[in-house]
């Protein structure tokens, strides 16, 4: 079976997918960013005057996941019964990762994605003042689970790796 993409009509228009014949079931998604800094800028981050950019970052993605549907034109509103976004420090930079849950009838990988992508644009928006070559890197689905597709979960090996 070839698959298609679903968001087209027959005649190649834009179209919301009717999800109203599925049931609602219990979805998951979780998703991850990186933001790559210099030694510097980490150090830098307790002694931001805007304030902790860490924590501002991280209820950042939780505010986005809930507005997903008003960003992504084909995306349908759902009710969230979590978001959950974790802003990391590691040698290099930081690392964002994100999970979100619903019971509804339309899966959350947006969700989960457009938490991780605003929290590194939140971010770099908090430490641009100190270093404009800080890079967004790796904006990516870890796993879903539940609805028609099944399950995913991300290989380790990249796409660009391959």
């Amino acid at each position: 079976m070839v698959k298609k993409l679903s968001h087209y009509d027959g005649a190649g228009r834009a179209r919301m997918v009717d999800v109203s014949a599925k049931a609602p079931t219990r979805r998951e998604a979780e998703a991850s960013a990186f933001v790559a800094m210099t030694s510097a800028l980490l150090a830098a981050l307790p002694q931001n005057p805007k304030g902790n950019p860490l924590e501002v970052a991280r209820i950042a993605g939780i505010m986005a996941a809930k507005r997903t549907s008003e960003l992504i034109p084909m995306c349908h509103p759902l009710p969230l019964a979590l978001v959950d976004v974790d802003v990391t420090l590691c040698e290099n930079g930081v690392t964002i990762t994100s999970k979100v849950a619903t019971t509804a009838e339309t899966g959350v990988e947006m969700e989960a994605l457009v938490a991780a992508s605003v929290a590194a644009l939140t971010l770099y928006d908090m430490c641009k003042a100190l270093d404009k070559g800080i890079e967004i890197r790796e904006i990516v689905l870890q796993r879903k689970s539940g609805g028609k597709s099944g399950d995913y979960r991300r290989s380790k090996e990249s796409l660009l790796s391959t």
